[in-house]
């Protein structure tokens, strides 16, 4: 296995997505290669827009030196996989960076990666041993979801138990709860059964295979 230690741009739809990077790193560090992830603030270059292109190249700027792979986080929503992919591939391209790619494309919105882990979502809910029925759906299901993101919302509530102002507080902290799903998300876990995941796996271990088989 190499030792040696590559530097990645890692691009995402916003700042809530931001734990996906170090999911990312230990995707590559469990197949023997260790990526340093450069995660940009935007802000310090101004406005800078939100389509891929633009991020990737303000990224770039930002690091100011070599990247060996570009990850760019987008969901599919219902454009489907393969046209956030094509919109992916075809926008770091104009870029003219020389590296690899690896889209994370969740299907259809990262929520749905959120939704298969109970005790995770009891947890962060601040109900850990709670016995409300959540009606989670089945891992074949997941994908098919509509709109994953008000379903999780729903769940968390459901989950949280509570009343009146409390659940207020509760719906005000989604976007907390959101991103500490995220950050608690198992990469060896329920996860694993999901296509859009083992595609993202399937992506890292293309990549590592070329940089373990090139010069």
């Amino acid at each position: 296995m190499s030792a040696r230690s590559y530097t990645g741009l890692f691009v995402s739809e916003g700042s809530s997505d931001l734990p996906l990077a170090d999911i990312i790193e230990s995707l590559f560090v469990s197949r023997g290669v260790t990526v340093h992830l450069s995660k940009p603030d935007f802000s310090l270059l101004g406005r800078v827009a939100k389509d891929v292109r633009s991020r990737v190249e303000a990224g770039a700027k930002l690091v100011g030196g070599p990247i060996n792979v570009i990850v760019v986080h987008r969901d599919a929503d219902n454009a489907g996989r393969h046209a956030r992919q094509q919109e992916i591939e075809a926008a770091v391209r104009s870029v003219g960076i020389n590296a690899d790619l690896v889209p994370v494309i969740p299907v259809r919105m990262t929520e749905a990666w959120l939704l298969l882990d109970e005790a995770a979502i009891r947890q962060v809910a601040g109900n850990p041993r709670g016995r409300m029925n959540l009606s989670l759906p089945k891992f074949h299901e997941v994908e098919s979801i509509a709109d994953p993101k008000d379903l999780l919302r729903t769940c968390l509530l459901t989950a949280a138990d509570e009343r009146g102002r409390r659940r207020e507080a509760v719906a005000k902290r989604f976007n907390q709860h959101r991103r500490q799903l995220l950050e608690r998300l198992d990469p060896t876990g329920p996860i694993v059964r999901l296509e859009s995941w083992n595609r993202l796996v399937s992506d890292i271990e293309d990549v590592v295979k070329g940089w373990h088989t090139g010069p």
